[in-house]
């Protein structure tokens, strides 16, 4: 049985991968000083980043439950199986809409939470296109992505606080003191969640934290791949390529500028870094 494939905004994969493979995307929303915009279709990444820096009132939301449901029902009117992969639950509602729209529709459809974001979805879309070409069935294919996720470390560097007192994912007081004395709050994803674990003052002793954690992730794996997403931190980027693009690490890595959604948490300057382990 033909199979297609949908996701949602936040892969940070370039947007000729997503049209030459026909992976069908049902865009976030942003809701900006009361105006509302949908994820890269409206607004940009560089946009949402000026915005931030003006102080605009930003916030982020999943699609509608009926954009998700006309998706299903164009897609699946030829019979054909849909594979519906989403940011993760853990930070968005995203994967349940689309998990009770796929219980609204005819089509055939089967959900999964990729419980990561930006390059921890996009290294699992790159597979799911690899096995869907390779004939393998749904079942086969949601198996595979459950071991493959178990591969995936996803760090983050937050670029600056504001955006996460706003969202009231950290504490006024702390995160004021913290933007003073000019923190890089940085973490991993966990279980689909964002775990801040050291706040390093600067870009050198973020990566040096993510260096040292990498070292348990890795264990006796090699890396295949890296995934580096920014929001506008070219300066940042040459510095974790110094650190990890190298043949000590990986040489194939994967470039881009953040969704406006993830920025619009993380702020400018910030970075996230995806490992994928052989």
């Amino acid at each position: 049985m033909h199979k297609k494939i949908v996701t949602d905004s936040t892969s940070d994969l370039p947007q000729e991968f997503l049209k030459e493979h026909n992976i069908h995307v049902v865009p976030l929303n942003l809701t900006i000083d009361g105006e509302s915009y949908i994820d890269q279709i409206e607004v940009s990444s560089e946009e949402v980043i000026h915005l931030i820096e003006d102080d605009a009132d930003i916030k982020t939301s999943q699609p509608p439950i009926g954009k998700f449901i006309e998706m299903y029902d164009e897609l699946g009117k030829d019979g054909s199986e849909i594979i519906s992969i989403h940011m993760t639950s853990g930070l968005s509602g995203t994967y349940q809409t689309a998990y009770q729209a796929s219980q609204m529709t005819d089509s055939k459809v089967t959900v999964i939470d990729s419980k990561s974001i930006s390059y921890g979805l996009g290294f699992q879309l790159e597979h799911i296109v690899e096995w869907v070409n390779e004939g393998l069935s749904t079942e086969e294919i949601v198996e595979k992505v459950q071991h493959l996720q178990s591969n995936i470390k996803v760090y983050v560097v937050i670029g600056q606080l504001t955006q996460l007192i706003k969202g009231g994912r950290i504490g006024k007081a702390k995160g004021m003191i913290g933007n003073i004395m000019r923190l890089k709050p940085t973490g991993t994803l966990e279980d689909g969640r964002i775990n801040l674990m050291s706040n390093p003052r600067t870009q050198k002793a973020s990566l040096q934290f993510i260096k040292k954690d990498l070292v348990n992730f890795l264990e006796n794996h090699s890396i295949k791949k890296i995934g580096i997403a920014h929001a506008n931190a070219l300066d940042f980027v040459e510095k974790a390529k110094q650190q990890f693009v190298n043949d000590e690490y990986s040489t194939d890595y994967e470039l881009s500028f953040t969704t406006p959604v993830i920025s619009t948490h993380t702020g400018q300057g910030a970075i996230g870094l995806t490992f994928l382990r052989s």
